[in-house]
C-alpha cells in the first residue's frame, strides 16, 4: 500500500507545522513517530521512540550544541518539550509557556499567567482540528487554551480561557488543593488530565476527568475512590468518599488512539502511611486502569500496592508496546515501578504476560491499622533495583564510612519490600521513596522490543510517631509540614528544601502564601483556618509554640476535622540514608540505565548512570548518581537520557550493548526527558537544563539542543 502524508494544520505562515497521519503497509503510525512531532513522551504511546537516524553509532561523538535557549529564570526546572513542526513549546521555571523556533531556538511568544507558580510542570498538551490549532499549558489548579501560533488566551474555552480542576469534585472548591504537573492525553476533542494532590487528609479524591478541548465543559468522570455502589466501594471504609483523598494520577498516561483506550497509572491514598480510616484494599489507588477514552468506563484494572502505606504511587506513565509470544506478536502496555518491578499485560485484556506470585508480608503492630496480607510481585523481568538491604551491600567508599553505615544499620529494620512502619525505630526503604523508577518514563525501540528503564537505587527510611491533638502551631506543622520537612525541619536537600532559618529567605506574607496555596512540589492547605495557618508560620519562622487564636475553617465556621478520620500517627519525614559525608551509605551502583527484552523478560545489558565529578577524580567513575527524566530511543541505535544528579551531562549509549558513545556537560543538570525531532533538514535532541536535584544542579531555566555540526 503506498505511503500518504496528510497536512493537518498550518500554525502561521512562518511556522507552517505538518503533523501527519502516516499509513506505512497497511499499520497505522502515530503522530509521535513522524519527524517533526514530539509529544509529552514522544506521543500519547508512551514510547519514547524516534524514527529519526541522522545521528547514529557513527557520527554521534560530533554532536554538539547546536542552540540554547535561556528563559532568564533561576530555578529547579522539570519538563520536557511539546514540539509541533517549526515550533517548540515549554515552560519556564515560574511556569510561563513560551514557543521557539525549533531549529534555532529563537523566542515566538510567551504567555505569562500572573500566577506565582514554581516546582514541577513536565509538559503542555496539543490539540488541532486541521483548521484550529491549541496548546493547553497548566499553572497551578487551571488549565489555561492557548493559540498554537500566538499564545494568545482563547477566551471561550472554559471560564475565559481556562478551568479550575478544583471544582467538580463533589466538594467545596475552596477548600481543595489540585495541581497538574504532567500533561494529560489529547483524544479526539477530549483533554483527559489526572493531578497532583496533598498526600496527607483532607485531600482531593483523584478522579480521572475528560473535558472538551473546544468548551471546557466537563465531559466524563472516573472515580478513583469510588461512589456508595460503584465497583471497587466495597474495598473502602462505607461512604468513604465523603472524606478519603488521593488514589491520583499524577505522572501522565498513555492512549491507545486505535482502540479508544486511555490507560491511567495512579498514586496511593491519603494519608501516605498510615490508613487506619481506610480500611481494605483501597481500589483504585496503586492501580493502573484501562478506561473507554470516549466515556470513561473502566474495562480492566491492576492493583500493584493493596492498601499502600510505603507512598508506592506508579511513577511514570505505562508504555504501549509490541511483543512476541508463541510467534505472534501482542499489544501489550508495560508499566514500571517505584520498587523496581516491571509489570506487563495484554492491551486489551489486561491479562498479565509473565507470571505474578503474591507474596506473604507482616502485619502493622500499630493500633488501628490492618495491613493486606499479600502484594503481588512479577516472576519476570527481575527487578531492576535492588530489593533489600544487607550488611554486604553498604557502603564500602572508606574504612571509616563502613564502620558508620554498619553502626547505623544497626538501628535500623531492614526486611525488605512491604515492611509496615513503626514507631520504635526507623523501617528501610529500598529502593527509596523516589523509586526505582521516577517520573520520566521508559523508552520502548519496537526494532528489538528492547525496553530501557533508568533507575535509583538508594535507601531511604521511614517511621512513625503518635500524632498530636493540638491545635498549637508546633502541633498543627507536625501533623501537616513534619511528613515532608521532618519534626526537626531540616528537611531532606535538594530534594525537600530544610525550614530552619527559613526568615532569612522567606517573609510573613511570602509564607502564608505558600502554605494556604503550596509551591513546587508542596500542595496547598485551603482547607486550614488562617488562624491555623498564621500559628504555622509564625512556629518554621520564629520556633515558637503559640495556639491559633481561633479554630475555624476558610469559610470562618468553627473547624473540626471529618470524625472518620484516623489521624493517630504521622510519618516523621523522610530521611534519605547518607553516609557522613553526603553520599549514599549504600554500595554503588546509586543509579542505572537498564535494558530489558521484554519478549523474554531478560536483561540485554546494565549499565552505571552518572557519576559525581569529585569521586570520578579519586577514581571512582562507576558510582552512578540518583537521577529524574527519562531516556529516549532512536533508529540511529541510540539512547540519549540526562537526568543524572551532579554531573550536569548528557550522554548517548549504543542501544543494542549499554556502550557509552558520547557525553556532554551542560550548564544545570538536566532533570528532564529528552525531546527529539526534525527541523529544517537537522535531527535535534533537546533537554530541559532545570537543575533543582542537587546542590550542584547549575542555575536551571536553560534548553539546550543538540545536532551534529552544518
Amino acid at each position: 500500500m503506498p505511503r500518504t502524508f496528510t497536512l493537518v494544520t498550518a500554525l502561521s505562515l512562518a511556522y507552517a507545522v505538518a503533523v501527519a497521519s502516516v499509513t506505512v503497509n497497511e499499520r497505522q503510525v502515530t503522530p509521535s513517530t513522524a519527524s517533526r512531532f514530539w509529544g509529552y513522551g514522544g506521543g500519547p504511546e508512551q514510547r519514547r521512540y524516534s524514527t529519526l537516524s541522522q545521528i547514529d553509532r557513527t557520527n554521534v561523538s560530533r554532536l554538539a550544541v547546536a542552540w540554547t535557549y535561556d528563559t532568564g529564570e533561576p530555578g529547579a526546572m522539570q519538563t520536557q518539550p511539546l514540539v509541533v513542526g517549526d515550533l517548540l513549546y515549554g515552560y519556564t521555571p515560574a511556569h510561563k509557556a513560551f514557543a521557539v523556533n525549533a531549529a534555532t531556538g529563537a523566542r515566538v511568544w510567551t504567555f505569562d499567567s500572573g500566577l506565582r507558580a514554581s516546582g514541577p510542570n513536565r509538559g503542555l498538551m496539543y490539540w488541532t482540528d486541521g483548521t484550529e490549532a491549541r496548546v493547553f499549558a497548566a499553572v497551578n489548579s487551571f488549565v489555561y487554551a492557548l493559540d498554537a501560533a500566538t499564545g494568545v488566551v482563547i477566551e471561550s474555552f472554559g471560564t475565559v480561557g481556562r478551568i479550575d480542576l478544583r471544582e467538580h469534585l463533589g466538594r467545596d472548591p475552596r477548600t481543595q488543593s489540585v495541581i497538574l504537573t504532567t500533561p494529560g492525553v489529547i483524544y479526539k476533542d477530549l483533554m483527559i488530565v489526572g493531578g497532583r494532590l496533598s498526600e496527607s487528609l483532607p485531600a482531593a479524591p483523584g478522579d480521572i476527568r475528560a473535558y472538551d478541548v473546544k468548551t471546557g465543559t466537563l465531559r466524563w468522570s472516573f472515580h478513583t475512590i469510588p461512589r456508595a455502589g460503584e465497583f471497587g466501594s466495597e474495598t473502602w471504609p462505607r461512604r468513604a468518599r465523603e472524606y478519603a483523598g488521593g488514589a491520583n494520577s499524577w505522572s501522565g498516561m498513555a492512549l491507545d488512539e486505535r482502540r479508544g483506550i486511555v490507560y491511567v497509572p495512579t498514586g496511593s491514598a491519603a494519608s501516605d502511611f498510615y490508613g487506619a480510616d481506610r480500611r481494605g484494599d483501597n481500589l483504585f489507588s496503586n492501580s493502573l486502569i484501562a478506561l473507554d477514552a470516549n466515556t470513561g468506563r473502566r474495562l480492566w484494572h491492576f492493583q500493584f500496592v493493596r492498601h499502600d502505606l510505603w507512598d508506592r504511587d506508579l511513577p511514570s506513565p505505562p508504555t504501549l508496546v509490541t511483543v512476541q509470544r508463541g510467534g505472534r506478536s501482542i499489544d501489550a502496555v508495560a508499566q514500571a515501578t517505584k520498587q523496581g518491578f516491571v509489570f506487563v499485560f495484554d492491551r486489551v485484556t489486561g491479562t498479565p504476560l509473565f507470571p505474578i506470585e503474591y507474596g506473604r508480608y507482616p502485619a502493622s503492630t500499630l493500633p488501628g491499622e490492618i495491613t493486606r496480607p499479600t502484594q503481588p510481585l512479577p516472576l519476570k523481568p527481575a527487578p531492576f533495583s535492588r530489593q533489600r538491604l544487607t550488611v554486604d551491600l553498604l557502603s564500602h567508599r572508606t574504612p571509616a564510612v563502613r564502620d558508620w553505615a554498619r553502626g547505623r544499620f544497626r538501628e535500623l529494620r531492614s526486611a525488605g519490600q512491604f515492611v509496615p512502619f513503626a514507631v520504635d525505630r526507623p523501617t528501610v526503604v529500598f529502593p527509596g521513596y523516589d523509586g526505582g523508577a521516577e517520573w520520566g518514563g521508559q523508552a520502548f525501540d519496537p526494532e528489538t522490543t528492547l525496553y530501557y528503564v533508568n533507575a535509583n537505587d538508594l535507601a531511604w527510611t521511614g517511621r512513625l510517631a503518635p500524632n498530636t491533638s493540638g491545635q498549637s502551631g508546633r502541633g498543627l506543622y507536625l501533623q501537616h509540614c513534619a511528613s515532608c520537612h521532618r519534626d526537626d525541619r531540616l528537611g531532606t536537600p535538594p530534594q525537600i528544601p530544610s525550614l530552619v532559618d527559613l526568615a532569612a529567605r522567606r517573609d510573613l506574607a511570602q509564607l502564608t502564601t505558600t502554605v494556604r496555596q503550596g509551591r513546587g512540589r508542596m500542595a496547598g492547605f485551603p482547607q486550614l483556618a488562617p488562624t491555623a495557618v498564621n500559628a504555622i508560620v509564625q512556629f518554621v519562622l520564629t520556633g515558637k509554640d503559640t495556639p491559633p487564636a481561633a479554630a475555624t475553617d476558610s469559610r470562618g465556621s468553627t473547624a473540626a476535622p471529618d470524625p472518620r478520620i484516623n489521624d493517630g500517627f504521622r510519618f516523621t519525614g523522610y530521611d534519605k540514608f547518607l553516609d557522613p559525608d553526603g553520599y549514599p551509605a549504600v554500595a554503588p551502583p546509586w543509579g542505572t540505565l537498564n535494558a530489558i527484552d521484554l519478549n523474554t523478560g531478560e536483561y540485554a545489558w546494565k549499565v552505571p548512570l552518572g557519576e559525581y565529578p569529585e569521586l570520578a577524580a579519586q577514581g571512582l567513575t562507576t558510582t552512578g548518581t540518583e537521577n529524574y527524566g527519562g531516556p529516549v530511543v532512536t533508529a540511529g541505535g541510540l539512547v540519549f537520557i540526562a537526568a543524572t544528579n551532579h554531573d550536569r551531562k548528557m550522554r548517548a549509549f549504543d542501544k543494542a550493548t549499554g556502550a557509552l558513545l558520547w557525553e556532554s556537560t551542560m550548564p544545570s543538570s538536566g532533570n528532564a526527558t529528552p525531546a527529539v525531532y526534525e527541523a529544517r533538514g537537522r535531527q535535534f535532541v533537546v533537554v530541559a537544563a532545570g537543575g533543582g536535584k542537587s546542590k550542584s544542579g547549575g542555575p536551571g531555566g536553560v534548553y539546550v539542543a543538540f545536532a551534529l555540526p552544518r
